[in-house]
Parts: structure tokens; sequence; C-alpha cells
């Protein structure tokens, strides 16, 4: 036998428990997003070496150019996140939908998606430092003559 509050005790720990494994699968989404964001950057950096080295003949600093690059990767992974979130807002309220019978008013934490949105912009500049330093060091003459 259990009392009403160690009942909704009882059924909050199955829904936190839930709520636990989403957010460990949600951090590895997030690092093999990195990943590919990192991943993508390189491949960017190679295939723009002969710009970047213009670039950098014509006056950009070393800083300037991670800079940019930097904030490439912010864009995407900001445009990623924006996504992601209203996807998956609007797939959590169709869910409520289809299972309620009555109230299908939803509470969405807004704080929480304001701090994922951050944390996503920001994990997109840093999956952009080692592509960024990578093409800052770029010799130029020799990423001008880049085929």
């Amino acid at each position: 036998m259990q009392d009403r509050a160690e009942y909704i005790a009882a059924a909050t720990n199955g829904l936190d428990m839930l709520l636990g494994i989403v957010y460990v699968l949600l951090a590895l989404a997030i690092v093999i997003a990195l990943l590919g964001i990192g991943n993508t950057l390189s491949l960017a950096v190679h295939e723009r070496r002969r710009e970047i080295g213009l670039l950098r003949a014509v006056g950009q600093t070393r800083r300037q150019t991670r800079a940019v690059l930097r904030l490439e990767s912010m864009v995407v992974s900001s445009f990623g996140t924006v996504l992601g979130l209203v996807l998956g807002t609007f797939l959590g309220w169709m869910m409520v939908t289809a299972v309620s019978t009555g109230d299908t008013s939803i509470a969405l934490p807004i704080a929480r998606l304001a701090i994922v949105a951050a944390l996503g912009a920001m994990a997109g500049m840093l999956a952009a430092g080692r592509p960024a330093r990578r093409a800052a060091r770029l010799p130029i003459l020799d990423a001008i003559a880049a085929p």
C-alpha cells in the first residue's frame, strides 16, 4: 500500500530515469554532431586552401582566419540546434496529442531550451578549434599554389 505522496514519488522516479536516458542520448547525439561538424570543416579548409591563402595574402590575419571559421561553425551548429529544438518540440506535442484524451496543452521549459541552444552554439565553436588552427597555420604561398 502506498499513500498519494509515495505513489507520485514512485511514478516520477520512472519518468526521471527515462528523462536521464534521453539526456544521455542527447549528449551522444551532440558528440556525434560535433565530430561531423569538425570533419566537415576540416574538409572545407582543405578544399578552400587557395581561398584562405589569397585572403591571408591580401592582409587577413591568422586571428581573423580562425574567427571566420569559428563563426561559420557556430552558424551551422546553431541552425542545427534550433532546427532540432523546433522539430523535437513539434514531435513532442504531436505525441502528447496522440496519447492524450483530454487537455493537450503542454508547458515548454523555455529556460532549458535556451540553455540547449546556447550550448549548441558554443559547442560549434569548440568543434571548429582544430580546423581553424590548421587553416590559420597554412603557409600563404603554399596555399595559393595549391591545385
